[in-house]
Formats: structure tokens, sequence, C-alpha cells
């Protein structure tokens, strides 16, 4: 523990990296506990999809989503979902999940469904990598 600080004098670039790198994990883990988006794993988000008709929300780039998606998803991707969040209006009294390839990009768009007074947002916990890791069906169409 004395060693530390003999450390940091001698590698100041390791540190400050280290520093970076717990400063990014705090900060998005913050964002996560506060922002009232609650992660559903696979299996719970197929249940809510089943009993409460939740609505699965692709914000993943045309590219991806055409390599394979969630049955029934609808895509808005990120880059243009501020225009595009209003068709999802009409939905509003359903569960939302919002799912990307992996979440971040998802956390983003489902914050911006919060702040638009939607009542029920969630995020697919691994996205749709976790999705498939869970050995559900994904498609092509």
């Amino acid at each position: 523990m004395n060693r530390i600080p003999e450390f940091i004098s001698n590698h100041p670039i390791l540190f400050v990296a280290l520093a970076a790198v717990i400063g990014m994990i705090v900060f998005f883990e913050y964002q996560r506990l506060f922002s009232g988006v609650k992660q559903l794993s696979p299996l719970e988000a197929t249940r809510l999809q089943n009993d409460q008709e939740a609505v699965f929300v692709d914000v993943r780039e045309d590219k991806e989503y055409k390599l394979g998606h969630i049955m029934g998803a609808r895509h808005i991707p990120v880059s243009v979902f501020d225009k595009r969040m209003t068709e999802l209006e009409k939905l509003k009294a359903k569960p939302m999940i919002v799912y990307c390839a992996n979440g971040s990009r998802a956390s983003r768009a489902a914050g911006k469904l919060r702040k638009a007074e939607f009542p029920e947002v969630y995020t697919l916990a691994g996205g749709i990598i976790g999705w498939e890791k869970a050995n559900m069906p994904i498609s092509t169409k």
C-alpha cells in the first residue's frame, strides 16, 4: 500500500488511464441506476411481450438490423430517433423494450422515451448479443 505513490509517480499515464476508466464506469453506472429505465433479461422481456404486448424497439443502424433482429421489432435507428420517435406515440400505453447491439445506444434512446413521458420503458440486458446468447430466435426478414 505504501508503494502506490511511487507507482503513480513512475507511471503517470497508466494512472490517468486507470482513473479515466474508473470514472467512466462510475458515470455510466450512475446514469443507468438513476435514469428510471430498468434492464430486462431476454426471458423477462419475452414474458413482458407475451403478457402485456410489449413493443421491441431496435435502435441499431440499417445494416445491423438486416443481419438479424427480434421478430416484430420496430426499427428506429438511434441516428434518427429524435425525428421518428413520434411513430411510437400510438403505442405509448404499451411497455417499450429498447435494444441495440450491446446496450449503450439503447440506454440513450430509452432515456429519450422516458423524457417524452412514456410510462414503461426498459432496455434489453446485453442487447441483441445477449438475446442471441440466450438462444432466443432472431429474424432476417
